[in-house]
């Protein structure tokens, strides 16, 4: 063990998953605890019979531990914290992976570098946005290495990082005792909303007050399958957020698009992001209201292709069975008024919902519904998403395309 490193010994037979390499420690398979880690601390994990497993950071709650190397394959050992070298190996190999993907491109400026263990850093996701690193840690050991994470940035973007924010306050654990409070780690853009670019279309992104790092960057694919739909129809984008699907659509020649949202500040966004790719107009209404409330009243036939992308309905398991019950009313009541030849793209973005949950919940809305429903597609996020395979739940975007008849 290192000098103040501490020391997590697994039960008897709880050791199998870990030595899978999947990389969190639930609190049910810890025996005793050697030391005394604070949260956030790198701990040794080693097996009922003593054997070492990997260094990762301690944490209270029912993942004790998120592992961040292997049988210290990294050739790094920890001492409360992960050194600098390790860091700036883990970036490097995440912006690698992106670079292998042609990201950046002189259509897509912006990707996500970092997505947590499908990077092999559990807890943290780092989106890039044209210069501008965006950071959320989920973990206290996370954030309490943000120093370290920034100056990998630096080294490894040099000259073209302009800055680095810190949009943990809404993602690191509370009850650990941080100092939560989102701020610029590294330069301070006069920028900000900062426009970028992908698949050639352009967006504001408000990293400071907007949701998430800003902008939902897991749906660019997504966003570009509804493009290649949707020349000549009438879109319902409900969920709208900033308006991505609109403006693809639109790009693309749909006839029309409405964008719903509950937020003002969403629609107020939505708009600006489709004066800002069509300054010459275009038919698209942006409405402020309930989206499921807003549905009830479409009359049928009005829209021949229908975007159901809403929020987390469940962001723990307590909560699965609420919101299975709201992805088959949601969907139902799409699939009931969307036109004769309609298409319907839904999605879930909740982790704890897997896909055959989502699958069947959107199988019963269609009975629910009456009509002949085909399924086109099964859709997820993009590649600069990784999923560990060794870790299924990092795959949280799931989505269906449908036709309807």
């Amino acid at each position: 063990m290192s000098s103040g490193t501490c020391r997590i010994w697994l039960a008897k037979g709880r050791e199998s998953s870990v030595r899978r390499f999947h990389p969190w420690v639930f609190s049910g398979a810890v025996h005793r605890i050697e030391g005394s880690p604070a949260e956030g601390d790198v701990v040794e994990v080693v097996s009922s019979e003593g054997a070492f497993l990997g260094y990762g950071h301690y944490q209270k709650g029912s993942i004790a531990v998120r592992i961040l190397d292997f049988y210290g394959h990294s050739g790094i050992c920890g001492d409360r914290r992960m050194p600098q070298e390790f860091w700036d190996g883990r970036i490097a190999s995440a912006l690698n992976l992106r670079r292998s993907l042609g990201l950046p491109s002189q259509a897509t400026d912006s990707y996500r570098l970092v997505h947590g263990e499908g990077d092999s850093l559990p807890g943290l996701v780092i989106d890039y946005y044209a210069g501008v690193a965006v950071v959320q840690a989920h973990s206290a050991g996370m954030f309490l290495s943000l120093d370290r994470i920034t100056e990998s940035l630096k080294h490894c973007y040099g000259n073209e990082l302009k800055a680095v924010y810190d949009k943990s306050s809404a993602t690191a654990p509370h009850k650990a005792g941080l100092s939560l409070c989102d701020r610029y780690l590294y330069g301070n853009p006069d920028d900000n909303p900062h426009i970028i670019r992908e698949n050639g279309n352009l967006f504001e992104v408000d990293w400071e007050s907007g949701q998430k790092t800003g902008f939902f960057i897991d749906q660019r694919d997504n966003r570009a399958l509804v493009a290649a739909c949707a020349p000549g129809r009438t879109l319902l984008n409900l969920f709208c957020y900033t308006g991505g699907f609109s403006v693809y659509a639109l790009a693309a020649g749909a006839a029309a698009v409405v964008s719903v949202d509950s937020s003002q500040k969403a629609a107020d966004m939505t708009e600006r992001n489709i004066a800002l790719n069509f300054p010459g107009g275009v038919p698209h209404e942006a409405v402020c209201a309930d989206a499921i409330d807003y549905l009830k009243n479409v009359e049928f036939g009005k829209y021949d292709m229908m975007i159901v992308d809403p929020p987390a309905f469940a962001k723990h398991r307590d909560a699965l069975d609420n919101a299975l019950r709201a992805y088959r009313r949601l969907n139902a009541s799409a699939l009931s008024k969307v036109a004769r030849g309609g298409i319907v793209f839904t999605f879930s973005c909740s982790q704890v919902v897997d896909r055959q949950m989502f699958y069947t919940a959107v199988f019963s809305a269609a009975v629910q519904s009456g009509r002949n429903v085909r399924l086109l597609g099964r859709l997820g996020q993009p590649a600069d998403h990784p999923v560990n395979i060794y870790h299924p739940e990092g795959e949280y975007l799931k989505g269906l395309a449908l036709y309807v008849e």
